[in-house]
């Protein structure tokens, strides 16, 4: 990523951050060997509470990613997205769960991926939500301790819309989508985050109408271009203009802080 375009997002993070550093209770996470945008770039300045919220917020996008393949059938491309959180985050917050009174749920999401490939309608629906029931336990806990909810998860949200540009960047190349399993990883991650401020939108528009109109405006531009389950043969979009609509959503957080 250009240093230019780096320094923007860094800047307009820490507008969208701003105040949440009181927020930040718990030890900070042990961080593993980078092997994935999920691991990387997390800005040093954000609070423990929002790093793991993030964590939490992109297991979530990994599912919303597989269980739209697995509608489809396509068990195949959907178990990656079963294992991504077991092999790429859980052993990073591991150590913190007990801190956010979140049950161990490594073997749910061993169960959940077994299933997926074994391939097993039947018992998909209760593998997932054997998992969702440890997120939202990690949820509950974040919520008691935030004094301000809806800025906390807009927060979140807008880590996870950082994260989901890395992965689309990580995923072209030459004009092309070269890694279909990060176009998808990117689609959870935004549609994860535009649920997160969805939930929170009332109190969001109280605070600021029209700075939450850009920020939809910002997202409804990423989901038109991420419409598609299946990575299309053509860019849906490229990563300048892909920069542009997320820049725009950090933008207009940054006014609702």
């Amino acid at each position: 990523m250009a240093i230019k375009q780096m320094a923007s997002r860094l800047v307009v993070a820490a507008l969208a951050v701003a105040g949440l550093m009181a927020f930040g209770g718990g030890r900070a996470l042990a961080q593993a060997e980078p092997r994935a945008p999920a691991l990387r770039n997390i800005p040093a300045e954000l609070p423990a509470d929002v790093v793991f919220g993030r964590f939490i917020a992109l297991i979530r996008g990994h599912l919303l990613a597989g269980d739209a393949l697995v509608k489809e059938r396509d068990w195949e491309d959907a178990h990656p997205h079963f294992m991504f959180p077991l092999e790429e985050i859980y052993g990073v917050i591991r150590e913190d769960l007990r801190n956010y009174k979140t049950p161990q749920f490594d073997d749910a999401l061993r169960a959940l991926a077994r299933t997926v490939a074994a391939r097993s309608a039947r018992r998909y629906p209760a593998a997932l939500a054997r998992v969702e029931r440890a997120l939202a336990a990690a949820d509950a806990d974040l919520k008691s301790r935030q004094p301000d909810w809806p800025h906390f998860e807009l927060a979140v949200a807008v880590e996870a819309l950082n994260t989901a540009e890395e992965e689309y960047e990580d995923a072209v190349a030459n004009g092309r989508i070269r890694h279909a399993v990060g176009y998808r990883t990117a689609r959870g991650f935004i549609l994860q985050a535009d649920r997160m401020i969805e939930s929170v939108a009332g109190d969001l528009a109280a605070k600021n109408p029209e700075a939450l109109r850009d920020l939809r405006d910002g997202l409804a531009r990423l989901k038109q271009a991420f419409a598609s389950v299946d990575a299309p043969k053509r860019l849906p979009i490229d990563t300048a203009d892909l920069h542009g609509a997320i820049s725009r959503v950090r933008q207009a957080a940054g006014k609702l802080a």
